[in-house]
């Protein structure tokens, strides 16, 4: 049986593609053949996505000369990091045709009713870079008698108006089984009327010594605290320095985007996955506010903090902490260094991770298993 599986696996930042990786390996290990959707709307396309995502800022996108210095800043940076992830998803990916629009996935996947269609993880039902959601996400275009599952889909937030709230329910209703990342998630489809399941994110359902095999050394000091960020946030990056300066160790920052070079900390720019997670793994200490450079932390047993998003999308990061027990690693005051400089034992969240890691997994293998 084939799984097609959309998700987010296009956009070029390294939790968007490890968590499609991590699908397709646990779906493939559970006997299955898997495919990933390669659906990138030409809105989000290498050669768009600095316009699209310059619509979104009115601040910049309303000044001639801002404009014209954020695209002559972001293009050329968009081109390298784009085909740098390009190559990364050929390389990682079972990839199916690149399709375009929901016209090229109709086409493409009119014929498939005997498949399974699965919305995989990440943001697959918040808002993509136009601003609004993307109906592609929830499956639309698949086969009317075709299966239809979602397995730790998130909505990226957990705040929406009622109109968006009603047109999801339309769209969810058409769905066999859902399974969801967060439990805020779990809230908005029960205020639908609806049933899901919280499950762990995909990469957790693949053991640290699995993602081990993936790792590249870089070249880095022999100890280092690693700052992982994807939000701008200058209270972070001060946060971030100053904690490195407290214990006296070198501050180094992984991104794929090259104007990070001018925030704190030594850039290690647009590493490979392997050596992203390198990284994380031999890091003394990580300073994050991504989702995903959490996941990694306490899957790697990585000490860390959590410096929580600043984008209204913290329920995600606060989800997994709170899962694992380990809410204090947030920061809550940016001049406390001693409070969070506690070596972390992961025993109590290494337990939980392994039970809800074969819970997930079985989860997966009933939906995928129903006739």
């Amino acid at each position: 049986m084939a799984v097609n599986v959309i998700t987010r696996h296009a956009p070029a930042n390294y939790g968007s593609l490890l968590q499609t990786i991590a699908t397709q390996k646990i779906i493939t290990a559970l006997g299955y053949e898997c495919q990933i959707i390669h659906y990138i709307p030409k809105c989000e396309s290498a050669a768009r996505i600095a316009r699209t995502q310059l619509s979104q800022k009115p601040e910049w996108n309303q000044n001639p000369w801002k404009k014209w210095l954020y695209l002559l800043v972001r293009e050329p940076e968009n081109f390298l990091m784009y085909r740098k992830f390009s190559s990364m998803r050929q390389n990682y990916l079972a990839l199916g045709p690149l399709c375009e629009s929901e016209e090229d996935l109709r086409k493409q996947y009119a014929h498939r009713s005997e498949d399974v269609f699965l919305t995989g993880s990440d943001q697959v039902w918040g808002p993509i870079s136009t601003g609004r959601y993307d109906p592609a996400y929830f499956l639309n275009f698949a086969p009317e008698a075709a299966r239809k599952l979602a397995f730790a889909s998130s909505f990226g937030k957990a705040a929406f108006d009622t109109q968006t709230l009603d047109e999801y329910a339309d769209y969810l209703k058409k769905y066999d089984s859902i399974a969801v990342r967060e439990k805020s998630a779990v809230d908005i489809v029960q205020k639908m009327g609806l049933h899901a399941h919280q499950v762990l994110d995909p990469t957790l359902l693949v053991t640290a010594k699995e993602w081990e095999s993936y790792l590249f050394p870089v070249k880095k000091p022999e100890k280092y605290i690693l700052v992982y960020q994807i939000h701008r946030n200058p209270a972070l990056d001060r946060y971030a320095q100053q904690f490195a300066q407290h214990v006296g160790l070198p501050l180094v920052r992984v991104s794929p985007l090259l104007h990070q070079i001018r925030r704190s900390g030594k850039l290690v720019y647009l590493p490979d996955i392997g050596g992203f997670l390198d990284l994380i793994h031999n890091a003394a200490w990580l300073i994050t506010d991504s989702f995903h450079g959490t996941a990694f932390a306490i899957n790697f047993n990585t000490q860390f903090v959590e410096v929580l998003p600043n984008t209204g999308t913290s329920s995600r990061n606060q989800s997994i902490l709170e899962l694992t027990g380990l809410t204090d690693r947030i920061v809550c005051d940016l001049n406390d260094f001693d409070g969070l400089t506690k070596k972390i034992d992961f025993s109590n969240a290494n337990r939980i991770l392994a039970q809800e890691r074969e819970a997930a997994l079985a989860r997966l293998q009933q939906m995928l298993g129903q006739n």
